[in-house]
């Protein structure tokens, strides 16, 4: 019975990105019980650790991974400001729609990070965001990303609309423009991380 269930695990492993679903499931169960943040525009803030299975060949962080984080950071941050519950009620999907990141320095096995995610804007199709990898050891931000997370099915300001209970179409729709490009966005976010 035990060599069944050691091959049963084993299969799932191969077959699967267990971990992928435990980080998940663990980013989730995080978010439904912390109190709620009412100020969309807040920053939030998760933590992640350098872990065995997020290395490269060069021992530090596979660039993949950044990515990776930076999803269950966006999942933990809708949770908590309403947008997830919100869109779902509304039956739109949100999905990455571009995004660009900068490294500055990499982050190494068992170093403790932080990512902090704060919604930079939105026009009538996409949510602007910037998210930002600090180490915990020194404060210093490894590496920056900015993500368009475009919404299907829906628009941005219907969900705001829905979660304010309250008209807010002024409040920040013009600030997406800054993410006219990608150059233009890396630009944008060389210079504000050297202000740093």
């Amino acid at each position: 019975m035990l060599l069944l269930a050691l091959g049963a695990l084993l299969l799932l492993f191969c077959s699967l990105d267990v971990w992928y679903f435990l980080r998940g499931a663990q980013v989730f169960i995080q978010a439904w019980f912390q109190p709620r943040i009412r100020d969309i525009l807040a920053e939030q803030s998760i933590e992640g650790m350098v872990l065995p299975h997020d290395l490269d060949y060069l021992g530090h962080m596979n660039n993949s991974r950044y990515l990776r984080e930076c999803d269950f950071a966006r999942f933990h941050h809708y949770m908590r400001n309403g947008l997830f519950m919100a869109s779902r009620k509304l039956g739109a999907k949100l999905v990455v729609g571009a995004s660009t990141i900068r490294y500055r320095r990499s982050l190494v096995f068992r170093e403790a990070f932080e990512i902090r995610t704060k919604v930079l804007g939105w026009d009538e199709k996409a949510f602007y965001l910037e998210q930002r990898f600090v180490s915990k050891k020194d404060g210093f931000v490894s590496a920056i990303m900015l993500c368009r997370q475009n919404v299907v099915h829906c628009s941005p300001e219907t969900i705001i609309e829905f979660i304010c209970k309250k008209k807010v179409r002024e409040v920040v729709a013009s600030s997406s423009k800054c993410f006219c490009s990608g150059v233009e966005s890396t630009k944008s976010s060389h210079f504000s991380i050297t202000k740093l």
